[in-house]
C-alpha cells in the first residue's frame, strides 16, 4: 500500500504530517480512548461522507464524548484536507480522541479538549487480474471484543486476526462466533445462497457498515434479492459466492475459503452485476455536490 500523503490535520492546522506531534499522554495513546472513520474519495469527492459522519458521532456518544464538530465543520475540514493533498483518487482518515490528560487515570472521564488528527493516503486500486480471480480469505474465531459496532481506534485484535491472513497468504479473515459468520477482520460479508445475498444482522458484534449498506442497496438496484438473516459456518462454506466490501476495497469476490473453492472458483454472476452497479454508481456521482 502507497505511503501517506504529505498533509495532514490536526486540531485546528494543516500541517505536514511528518511533523506532527501529538502528547504521549494523549489517552488515544495510552487507552485507544477515541474512535475513528475512514472514506474513500474518487476524483476528489468524498464517498458517503454523511453516512460516514453520523458513524463517527454515534461512536463517540457510544464512549460517552460528543462529536467536536459539527457536519459543516467536519465537511470543511476534510474537504480542504483532500483538496491540499491534490484530491483525486484517496482515501481520508479522521480520528477523535479524549484528548491530553496530566498523568495517567482510567476515571472519571475527564472533560478535556480533543485530540482530532486526519490524514489523507492514495487510494489502493484493484487491478483487472485480482478482479478477473477473486481473492482467498481463511476463517478464524471472532476474538474481538464485545463493542464492534463501535469504530474504536482500539483494533488489537483486528490486527492479530488480519495477520492471519497474511500468513496465509490470502486477502481477509473471516470470522466466526458461536457457529455463526460476523464479519472480517476489516470488511464486512456478502454470502449468496440459491441466487439470493444474505448479510448478518447489524448487533453489537458488527460494525454497521457504510460500504455494505451501499452493496445492499446497488443489490437491489441489479435486480438481485437480498435480506439480513443469520449466517451459519456451514452456510457460509456451502456458499455459491462470497463477497467482502469494504471503503478500500470496494466488493471483491472470494474464491476460495480455507483453501477450498467457493462456487466454481472463480468470481461469480452475481458479484460481477453489483460490482457494475457500483462503478456505474460512482461514475452517475461525479461532480455532485456530497
Amino acid at each position: 500500500m502507497a505511503g501517506p500523503l504529505p498533509l495532514c490535520y490536526l486540531n485546528g492546522e494543516t500541517v505536514p504530517l511528518a511533523e506532527a506531534r501529538i502528547s504521549p499522554l494523549d489517552r488515544g495513546f495510552l487507552y485507544a480512548d477515541g474512535v475513528y472513520e475512514l472514506m474513500p474519495v474518487y476524483g476528489g469527492r468524498p464517498f458517503r461522507f454523511a453516512a460516514h459522519a453520523e458513524r463517527l458521532t454515534r461512536s463517540l456518544g457510544a464512549i460517552s464524548m460528543t462529536d467536536p464538530h459539527t457536519r459543516e465543520e467536519w465537511r470543511a475540514i476534510l474537504g480542504t484536507l483532500i483538496e491540499r493533498n491534490g484530491g483525486g483518487e484517496q482515501y481520508v482518515y479522521w480520528q477523535v480522541t479524549r484528548g491530553t490528560q496530566w498523568g495517567r487515570t482510567h476515571a472519571p472521564l475527564p472533560q478535556i479538549p480533543r485530540t482530532v488528527f486526519a490524514f489523507c493516503a492514495p487510494l489502493p486500486v484493484n487491478s483487472a487480474e485480482l478482479l478477473e480471480r477473486g481473492v482467498a480469505c481463511v476463517t478464524a474465531p471472532d476474538s474481538r471484543w464485545a463493542r464492534c459496532d463501535i469504530k474504536s481506534t482500539s483494533l488489537l485484535a483486528n490486527v492479530l486476526l488480519r495477520q492471519l491472513s497474511v500468513e496465509a497468504e490470502a486477502a481477509e479473515t473471516i470470522l466466526l462466533r458461536e457457529g455463526e459468520l460476523t464479519e472480517a477482520s476489516a470488511s464486512a460479508v456478502h454470502v449468496v445462497l440459491g441466487g439470493e445475498v444474505l448479510v448478518p444482522p447489524n448487533s453489537h458484534r458488527i460494525l454497521p457498515g457504510t460500504t455494505r449498506s451501499v452493496v445492499e442497496e446497488l443489490t437491489t438496484r441489479a435486480g438481485i434479492p437480498w435480506r439480513v438473516a443469520p449466517v451459519s459456518e456451514a452456510q457460509l462454506r456451502a456458499a455459491e459466492e462470497v463477497w467482502i466490501s469494504g471503503a478500500t476495497r470496494e466488493v471483491l469476490p472470494v474464491t476460495r475459503l480455507d483453501g477450498h473453492a467457493v462456487g466454481g472458483g472463480r468470481p461469480g454472476p452475481l458479484w460481477r452485476r453489483v460490482y457494475a452497479e457500483l462503478q456505474r454508481y460512482k461514475s452517475e456521482l461525479a461532480g455532485t455536490p456530497w
